[in-house]
């Protein structure tokens, strides 16, 4: 007998797309959301709806605004900030844990990882670019060996999804961010855990660098446009 695969939830359903349209800029920041009109959008009734939005209020993706009711957050670069931080300190220690751990059909995984990862940055496919980005990352996580990592890691990199998708569809980004990806999948091939600590370490140190200039560029054009 073939085992049972559990469908999601209709909350976990609204949740996922709504989620999906506040990261991909559908819902910009400021955007005000009600349970009625999403309800109707996504054709479901407003319970569940309800409970989606009580979550990405909980996880800051939502705001509320008094008598406006919800809106979308704004990018919020302290948060940013935050996470890069605690990705400096966790991704390299998980990194060396993986050239420790992987098996061979997780190398195998990461290396089909990041020949898609080429070929959808390269087809200029920001959407798929972003989203192989995530997943070379959750790569590393699960072939660390150590559950948590991937558990903490997984909302934190919704955050991201907002600023990052800007970034990388940029073509100057992504091959660098490719080749990058690339080494440190061959330090974690060969079992070199201080070559695969350093290779993430500078990784991250340089995204930080990279999506954090296009935060403050976004930041001086809305302050301009107010302004204006």
């Amino acid at each position: 007998m073939k085992s049972l695969k559990p469908q999601k939830t209709l909350v976990e359903q609204a949740y996922a797309r709504i989620l999906d349209a506040i990261c991909e800029g559908v819902l910009p920041a400021g955007e005000r959301v009600t349970q009625d009109e999403l309800a109707a959008r996504l054709q479901v009734s407003r319970q569940p709806v309800m409970s989606a939005l009580g979550l990405l209020r909980q996880q800051g993706f939502l705001v509320e605004r008094g008598r406006r009711g919800l809106q979308v957050a704004p990018a919020d670069r302290r948060h940013f900030d935050a996470i890069y931080e605690f990705r400096s300190v966790v991704e390299p220690w998980a990194a060396g844990l993986a050239a420790e751990r992987a098996t061979p059909q997780q190398i195998e995984r990461g290396r089909a990882l990041v020949e898609k990862g080429k070929r959808v940055a390269a087809a200029g496919d920001a959407h798929a670019t972003l989203q192989a980005d995530i997943d070379f990352h959750g790569f590393i996580y699960e072939a660390c060996g150590n559950p948590l990592v991937l558990e903490s890691m997984q909302l934190h990199w919704q955050h991201l999804r907002r600023s990052m998708g800007e970034v990388l569809q940029r073509p100057r980004f992504t091959g660098k961010v490719w080749r990058e990806h690339a080494a440190i999948l061959d330090a974690i091939a060969a079992g070199d855990r201080r070559a695969a600590s350093r290779l993430v370490a500078e990784h991250v140190r340089e995204a930080r660098e990279r999506v954090g200039a296009e935060l403050e560029a976004a930041e001086r054009a809305g302050h301009s446009a107010i302004s204006g």
